[in-house]
């Protein structure tokens, strides 16, 4: 797969050790630069509090859960061979727009991706590759459509549709052998913040029947 130029587009710096910074979100699938430690606001619902999270290797006390805290200053440390990859599977498919993830270099140094590959699908074994992304010393949260498909509607790109979502650390800066990964969401197109309830759980009704006479039967005696 050949690697796309990636044009990014740095959002505002104002409030950058808050929490929850808002940002300008341009619609034409720019890869955005958030200049903030703290994971940005953004208008794609946050899809990967579904889904259950694992690592190829981690040292003690820096393992998956370091990924998705909201904590900018703890970080997953792999600790084996590489290449290293995050694994992200959800209990049925889903269409996923974006991911947002926290870099620094400046802190990390060689712990810092250079190259990150994503690979989307049913399972484990039929993985394919969806995108490739090369960065230059990156700093903040980067936030970028996983699909290189251009949308029927012109702009942006088309989500992927996919139970498991792989996130492979291909190479770091200056060669660095272990990887340090500071924060991580999986986003839903726009219109999945439409079609579902705010804070609904996958496995729960969204138009569950509630009646007294409904409940009068809802259990077997």
């Amino acid at each position: 797969m050949t690697t796309p130029s990636i044009a990014f587009t740095r959002s505002p710096t104002a409030g950058a050790n808050t929490q929850s910074v808002h940002v300008a979100t341009p619609s034409d699938g720019t890869t955005l630069l958030h200049a903030v430690r703290y994971a940005p606001r953004l208008p794609w619902p946050d899809i990967g509090r579904y889904a259950k999270w694992s690592v190829s290797s981690f040292k003690y006390g820096f393992g998956a859960e370091c990924l998705i805290d909201n904590d900018p200053d703890t970080f997953w440390h792999s600790d084996g061979p590489q290449p290293h990859f995050i694994t992200v599977e959800f209990p049925r498919k889903m269409a996923i727009q974006k991911l947002s993830i926290y870099l620094s270099f400046p802190l990390d140094d060689s712990y810092t991706p250079s190259t990150l590959a994503i690979r989307a699908g049913t399972g484990p074994s039929d993985l394919q590759d969806v995108r490739v992304l090369t960065l230059d010393k990156p700093d903040g949260w980067i936030t970028f459509d996983i699909s290189s498909e251009a949308s029927e509607e012109g702009e942006g790109f088309k989500p992927v549709h996919a139970y498991v979502l792989q996130i492979i650390i291909v190479t770091n800066h200056m060669n660095g052998k272990d990887t340090h990964v500071r924060g991580l969401r999986v986003l839903g197109p726009l219109e999945e913040m439409i079609r579902q309830p705010q804070n609904l759980p996958l496995d729960q009704d969204p138009f569950p029947w509630s009646s007294a006479k409904f409940k009068m039967y809802q259990t077997i005696r």
